[in-house]
């Protein structure tokens, strides 16, 4: 069972912490990872883009010339894709290009995305995070003793306002619910940064 550090909002190291091996010590298979990974972007493309075949370019519904006699090649439509301003061979269409993962299988890419971050030393546990007001200087300033640049901040809950509020203008950093991790942020940023009541609301979830 790892034992990581937990700290304050002041930096300072207030005491320890065990994680579940069963969520931070597993198995890292990075197929199931990188599968994870193509997987959201996937997801995020839209795939709104568009040509017309020569069946859906207008005009060319007469034959340009006859068959025969006229020294020209036999043509039978100015829309064809070999003139100028007709249809596209092959053209691409509105597709969706999204798939979807066994939850066992997107389970035990997230659980192997953050045992990887515990033995990079790349999971800082903090006692607490709350502020009392909305002030993005006071959320860098949490983020500047930790020495954080790049971080994915995990909450407990949605309904911390001032945290999110004030770390939503902030540069490289993000935050996110414990009940809704991706992989993909997970391995975008540097360090994960989570609560103790995270910690367990992850293992409760995850487990």
């Amino acid at each position: 069972m790892a034992t990581v550090s937990v700290f304050d909002m002041q930096g300072k190291e207030v005491g320890t912490i065990n994680l579940n091996d069963a969520i931070f010590g597993v198995e890292v298979k990075e197929n199931l990872i990188h599968m994870a990974v193509k997987s959201h972007l996937a997801n995020l493309r839209q795939g709104t883009q568009k040509a017309k075949t020569r069946s859906e370019v207008a005009g060319g519904g007469r034959k340009p010339w006859k068959q025969k006699g006229t020294g020209h090649a036999r043509q039978g439509s100015i829309r064809a894709p070999q003139w100028t301003g007709g249809g596209v061979v092959f053209a691409p269409v509105p597709r969706d290009y999204s798939f979807k993962m066994n939850k066992k299988e997107k389970r035990a890419a997230l659980k192997g995305a953050l045992t990887s971050k515990v033995q990079d030393n790349k999971l800082i546990v903090i006692d607490d995070l709350k502020l009392d007001s909305i002030k993005t200087k006071d959320m860098q300033n949490v983020l500047n003793v930790l020495n954080l640049n790049k971080a994915l901040v995990v909450l407990e809950a949605q309904d911390n306002n001032n945290v999110i509020l004030s770390a939503r203008n902030i540069p490289n950093v993000k935050l996110t619910h414990a009940d809704s991790i991706s992989v993909y942020d997970v391995l975008k940023y540097n360090t994960v940064v989570t609560t103790k009541a995270a910690v367990q609301k992850i293992e409760e979830v995850y487990a």
